[in-house]
C-alpha cells in the first residue's frame, strides 16, 4: 500500500523496531467482525442457533470474527432478526469497555451509524436512558435504523451540534461515549480512501474539532460519572495530546486504567507530545501488526465525585388510548405502567423512556420506541416496537423454522402461506381474520403480518426489506 510519506516518517519515530511490522500488517487482508445483542441472544445461545463457525474475538465477549467469502452477514436473516451488528472488532472496543450499567443515564454523542449505541443500549438492557446524537442528521438516519433493528425501546435519537445539548443536559449523564471525528489513520489499510482525506484535512483540522467536542462532553458528565474518548486514528495530537488538553482544562478528570487490559493492547505514550502526565500511560493503543483488528484509541477518563448532579423529571402528555389500542398493546409487550409514558404525535404513538427531561426545542429524531400510527380510526404497529418485542410477550406468534424458505420471502416483503396445522401449533386458530401476528425466525421476531385465512398478509417495513 502506497502510504503518505509524512505519515510513515513520524510512525517510524515513534515506533522504532516495531516499524516493520507494522508496514507489513498493510499486506495483510482487513478483517471482518460482527457483535452479538445482548438484549437479545448470549454467545452460548447463538452458537447453537446459527450455524455458522466463527473465532471469538478475544478481548470482546461478545464478538466474532467471520470470513465475507465463506458467510455473508449482512444477507443472514440472523441479522434483519437484530441478533448482531456487523462491526470492525477493533471498533467494538470503546463501547465494551465503558461500564453501563441498567438504570443509568448514557450518552453516544457521535454515535451514527450506531455500532457503539447499539451495544451501550443492550448493556443498559432497557432501563435508563440512552441519548444517541449525531450532528449529521443524514448520517443519523442510519441510527434510527439500527437503534430500531436491535429492539432499543429507551432511547432519545438527536442530531445536535455537542453545545446545544449540553444547554439540556449540564452535569446529567453518568457515562458517556466520545467516539470523536479523526483524521482516520487507523482505517488507511481497510479504507484506502480515508488517506486522501488526510492529506486534505491533516491532522490539526480534526483536533481543534475534538478539542471543543471532548469540553462539552466533559461538563454534560455528572460527578463520579465516567466517560469514554476514542478515535481509530494513530495521531498523538488528536489522541493523547486530546487528553492531555481535557486534563488541564477539566482537571477534576483523571485517566484510570481499563481493566479488560488484553496483552495485545499498547499503552498511551504522554512522551509522543512532550506531556509529562503519567496517567496518559493509562489509554490503550490498537496497532495492526500486534493485533487482529484495525488502528484504535481508547482512553476511560473519570470526573471527580464533586458537585451536584443535574435531576430531571419525565414530562409527558397523556394519550387516551383507543379500548382496542390498549388491549393490543397489554397483549403484545407494553406493562400497564408504561401506557403513562405513551405520547402521540401527530398520528405516531411513541413510548417515552423514563427519566427524559423536557427537550423541547432539540432536533429529535426518535424520542423513544415509535410503537405506530393511527389511520382513520386503526391501529398500525410499526416495525421498531415488533423488533423491541420478545416471544412471550406476544399475542400471536408464528414460529419459523430457521431453514424455512419463508423466512427469506417474507423478507423480501412476500405474503406466505399457512397450514391449518401451523396455525393450531400457533394458536392462529384462535385469531380472527386481520388480527396481527409477529413472524419470528425462531424465538426471534422480524415483524408484522396479519392472518387472512391461510395466508400471512405481509406488513414488513418496505424499506428494511431483504434486496
Amino acid at each position: 500500500m502506497d502510504l503518505p510519506v509524512n505519515f510513515t516518517d513520524r510512525i517510524k519515530k515513534e515506533l522504532g523496531g516495531e516499524y516493520d511490522s507494522f508496514i507489513i500488517s498493510y499486506d495483510e487482508k482487513p478483517l471482518s467482525g460482527i457483535r452479538l445483542n445482548r438484549l437479545k441472544i448470549s454467545p452460548d445461545k447463538w452458537e447453537k442457533l446459527s450455524g455458522v463457525s466463527l473465532n471469538k474475538i478475544p478481548w470482546i465477549d461478545n464478538g466474532y470474527y467471520y470470513d465475507a467469502n465463506e458467510w455473508n452477514a449482512s444477507k443472514s436473516p440472523f441479522y434483519y432478526a437484530g441478533l448482531f451488528y456487523i462491526q470492525e472488532p477493533s471498533a467494538q472496543t470503546p463501547a465494551n469497555v465503558l461500564p453501563v450499567e441498567p438504570g443509568m443515564r448514557v450518552l453516544d454523542l457521535c454515535a451514527a451509524p450506531g455500532g457503539k449505541s447499539t451495544e451501550l443500549a443492550a448493556k443498559l438492557q432497557g432501563k435508563g436512558l440512552l441519548v444517541s446524537n449525531d450532528i449529521s442528521a443524514t448520517r443519523a438516519k442510519a441510527l434510527v435504523k439500527n437503534l430500531g433493528v436491535f429492539g432499543v425501546k429507551n432511547a432519545l435519537i438527536t442530531s445536535e451540534e455537542p453545545g446545544k445539548l449540553l444547554e439540556y443536559f449540564p452535569g446529567f449523564f453518568d457515562r458517556i461515549l466520545v467516539d470523536a471525528p479523526c483524521s482516520g489513520e487507523g482505517m488507511f489499510r481497510r479504507e484506502p480512501a480515508v488517506m486522501k482525506n488526510w492529506e486534505q484535512y491533516g491532522t490539526k483540522y480534526y483536533n481543534d474539532i475534538q478539542k471543543n467536542i471532548i469540553l462539552k462532553a466533559a461538563d454534560m458528565l455528572a460527578p463520579g460519572g465516567m466517560m469514554v474518548y476514542s478515535t481509530c486514528t494513530f495521531s498523538p495530537d488528536e489522541d493523547e495530546g486530546t487528553l492531555d488538553y481535557l486534563l488541564s482544562e477539566r482537571p477534576e478528570f483523571s485517566v484510570i486504567k481499563i481493566e479488560n487490559n488484553y496483552e495485545g493492547f499498547d499503552n498511551g505514550h504522554p512522551e509522543w507530545i512532550n506531556s509529562g502526565r503519567e496517567e496518559i500511560r493509562n489509554a490503550i493503543r490498537i496497532w495492526p501488526h500486534r493485533m487482529k483488528g484495525e488502528g484504535h484509541f481508547i482512553a476511560l477518563l473519570k470526573k471527580a465525585d464533586t458537585g451536584e448532579r443535574f435531576s430531571s423529571m419525565t414530562k409527558t402528555i397523556p394519550v387516551k388510548l383507543m379500548s382496542d389500542e390498549k388491549e393490543f398493546l397489554l397483549n403484545n409487550g407494553i406493562k400497564e405502567v408504561e401506557l403513562s409514558r405513551l405520547e402521540l404525535h401527530v398520528d405516531k404513538l411513541y413510548l417515552i423512556p423514563e427519566g427524559l427531561p423536557d427537550v423541547t426545542g432539540l432536533r429529535i429524531l426518535r424520542n423513544g420506541l415509535y410503537i405506530g400510527d393511527r389511520k382513520k380510526g386503526r391501529f398500525e404497529p410499526s416495525e421498531p416496537f415488533a423488533m423491541s418485542l420478545k416471544r412471550e410477550d406476544i399475542k400471536y406468534y408464528l414460529a419459523l423454522p430457521k431453514d424455512d424458505e419463508r423466512v427469506i420471502r417474507y423478507l423480501k416483503c412476500e405474503t406466505i402461506d399457512i397450514s391449518d396445522e401451523e396455525k393450531k401449533a400457533n394458536d392462529l386458530d384462535k385469531a380472527e381474520n386481520g388480527a396481527y401476528v409477529i413472524i419470528g425466525i425462531e424465538d426471534y421476531p422480524l415483524g408484522w403480518g396479519k392472518v387472512s385465512s391461510n395466508t400471512i398478509k405481509n406488513k414488513y417495513f418496505s424499506g428494511w426489506r431483504m434486496m
